[in-house]
């Protein structure tokens, strides 16, 4: 599943801007489980390094979601859907997060476009174990451009937005129920963010301009909606989701959707067409399947490498 690879990459790299580190280099295995993407850790020359910045020496990303049943000639102009939201505050600093979101890529290997936003708990970023909304793109992999929220130039926020990256969520106990969208305007061209609770009363939050982008300028090719960890070699992996199987009790993504250029959402096609799913550790996570356009996802975690 190569593009899921680099689907997973683009997460991955994503993460590791956290630490503030140069582009890592990448090793690939495949056991039991799925997939599992590690990240080695560059030479120190290669380090550049901000006060405090943390380093670890192998990153270990996990996934559990669908993605849109597409190939690299496939055009897409956005994608929804609702997440419950869900806190872990016993999550350390040393590198763990659990987060779930809805990411737009466009995949022309070996350049990758993308933007995401969603939910995570990320001590690392924000210096708690709270819950947090956020965003993220990058316009080549990570090698230069993109960023978290809005530590770079890039995401556009606009005026009397009903949140902003980076705000703090109160999961109360999966209660909380937010809808992302994220679509290319047939108006302007740019990639534009939407945001509302439960499906409900969606308002802009911004805006990432076509001009950041180079593929994706014109179009996306994979859209992926569940959710991610992140650890290290020697700890255990966190909890995703609400830390529980996949069912009627576990974290959920529903009202799936893809988005047209007018903002309006229409369903994917019915399995096996529509969507795949893809679990890169079945030991610690997994997803059920896709019916009524919606999916239970997550697990305890627990796994070490």
């Amino acid at each position: 599943m190569p593009r899921a690879m680099c689907f997973l990459q683009g997460l991955l790299l994503l993460l590791m801007l956290s630490y503030q580190v140069s582009k890592p280099s990448w090793c690939y295995d495949v056991d039991a489980g799925g997939l599992i993407q590690r990240w080695k850790k560059p030479s120190t020359s290669n380090i550049s390094l901000v006060t405090n910045a943390v380093i670890k020496p192998e990153a270990i990303a996990h996934v559990a979601q669908y993605l849109s049943n597409t190939d690299k000639k496939s055009v897409l102009s956005g994608g929804m859907a609702t997440f419950d939201v869900y806190g872990f505050l016993d999550l350390n600093k040393n590198g763990q997060l659990s987060s779930a979101k809805i990411s737009v890529a466009h995949d022309n290997s070996p350049e990758y476009n993308s933007v995401l936003a969603g939910w995570t708990v990320n001590p690392s970023v924000y210096g708690d174990s709270k819950t947090h909304f956020f965003t993220g793109w990058t316009a080549d992999s990570h090698g230069s451009t993109g960023c978290y929220d809005l530590a770079c130039n890039g995401f556009v926020p606009v005026n009397n937005a009903p949140i902003t990256p980076g705000d703090i969520l109160e999961p109360n106990n999966g209660q909380l129920k937010i809808t992302i969208k994220i679509f290319k305007s047939k108006d302007d061209g740019d990639w534009w963010l939407h945001f509302g609770y439960n499906n409900e009363n969606l308002r802009p939050v911004g805006f990432w301009p076509k001009s950041l982008f180079g593929s994706l300028s014109d179009h996306a090719n994979l859209i992926g909606w569940g959710g991610f960890t992140l650890s290290y070699t020697g700890n255990a992996s966190p909890p995703m989701g609400n830390a529980q199987w996949p069912g009627k009790s576990s974290a959920s993504v529903r009202d799936v959707k893809y988005v047209d250029p007018s903002g309006e959402g229409y369903k994917p096609a019915p399995w096996p067409a529509g969507l795949n799913s893809w679990v890169s550790h079945k030991q610690c996570y997994q997803v059920s399947p896709f019916l009524d356009d919606m999916f239970y996802y997550g697990g305890p975690g627990g796994c070490t490498v």
